[in-house]
């Protein structure tokens, strides 16, 4: 039972953290102003880790190398702690355990922005946070939108959206099953 709660516990906070290094790194990504309260709170939050990485890691073109490293660090070192209190084999497989964890992190923050953007739709929210959610899902809806008509009014795309993510989200579990039975 320990195993499980301080493994829930890591999750959370790893999950958390590693999710605003991510949403920093797709906001600079897609130009999204950080005057707002998300932007400034993403700020607040990983500027301790960002501003010494940048120091030695640059931008490639729109990536910012040094928000991506630190999502992937975080998850490292929440594999790291699990995998040195109750250990599972060789430390070897522990990085490749942190890139699969850092891709399902990106999946379920995607997942997350979706149901936020969702519901933000429904409720006519007029405000600067569904404007930031609305520019950050605008570029991921746009393919969907060309492709699924509105039905009686309604935009179906974050929904299609949605079911691709959870299919992406299986494939990668079942990936990494496979890649660490090796």
């Amino acid at each position: 039972m320990a195993h499980e709660i301080l493994s829930f516990l890591l999750d959370v906070v790893a999950g958390l953290l590693g999710g605003a290094f991510l949403l920093r790194l797709y906001m600079q990504h897609q130009r999204v102003p950080f005057g707002n309260p998300i932007g400034r709170f993403v700020f607040a939050v990983t500027d301790w880790l960002i501003l010494p990485l940048r120091r030695v890691l640059p931008s490639v073109r729109r990536v910012d190398t040094a928000s991506l490293v630190a999502a992937y660090l975080v998850q490292l070192a929440q594999y790291s702690v699990l995998w040195a209190l109750f250990g599972g084999g060789g430390y070897g497989a522990v990085p490749v355990v942190a890139l699969f964890g850092l891709l399902q992190l990106a999946v379920s923050a995607l997942t997350a922005l979706l149901i936020v953007y969702a519901i933000l739709s429904w409720v006519q929210a007029d405000s600067p946070l569904a404007d930031v959610i609305d520019r950050l899902c605008a570029p991921l809806l746009r393919p969907f939108r060309r492709l699924i008509p509105l039905v009686g009014g309604i935009d179906l795309s974050p929904l299609a959206l949605l079911v691709l993510l959870q299919v992406v989200a299986m494939v990668l579990r079942a990936v990494a099953r496979s890649a660490l039975a090796f």
